[in-house]
């Protein structure tokens, strides 16, 4: 497995895993604790060949990893992708926030400099 590879490369494996819903649900699952991929095919309403292409999707990505228990190699939750991708939402999450808090800055400032207009269009509902 190649261990060099960018932040924008991890993002996008770990943005692709989470666009399906089969996978988000396996990742909700694996949160409560580890599970077998038997465990994890009892929910769906798929083949365990499905689910292990699922499970495939989600370890490229490292959001889960598999143990060394015998045979059963049960898949577990991993944080380090989940956490970069929140690193890079709260970045936007706060551009727009502060995008908004300028508009609703205008906006009272419009009301201010046009006391008039705010009544006339309060009649007119």
């Amino acid at each position: 497995m190649n261990y060099a590879i960018s932040v924008s490369e991890r993002l996008d494996a770990t943005f692709a895993a989470l666009a399906d819903p089969t996978r988000r649900a396996i990742l909700a699952k694996l949160a409560d604790g580890e599970a077998s991929v038997a465990d994890l095919t009892k929910p769906f309403a798929m083949s365990q060949p499905a689910i292990s292409k699922h499970l495939k999707v989600l370890e490229r990505a490292g959001l889960i990893s598999s143990g060394k228990e015998a045979q059963k190699r049960p898949r577990q939750i991993e944080t380090k992708p989940l956490e970069e991708a929140s690193l890079w939402l709260e970045n936007y999450r706060k551009l727009w926030e502060g995008r908004f808090e300028q508009l609703d800055s205008l906006l009272e400032e419009l009301k201010a400099a046009h006391p008039h207009k705010e009544r006339k269009n309060a009649k007119r509902r």
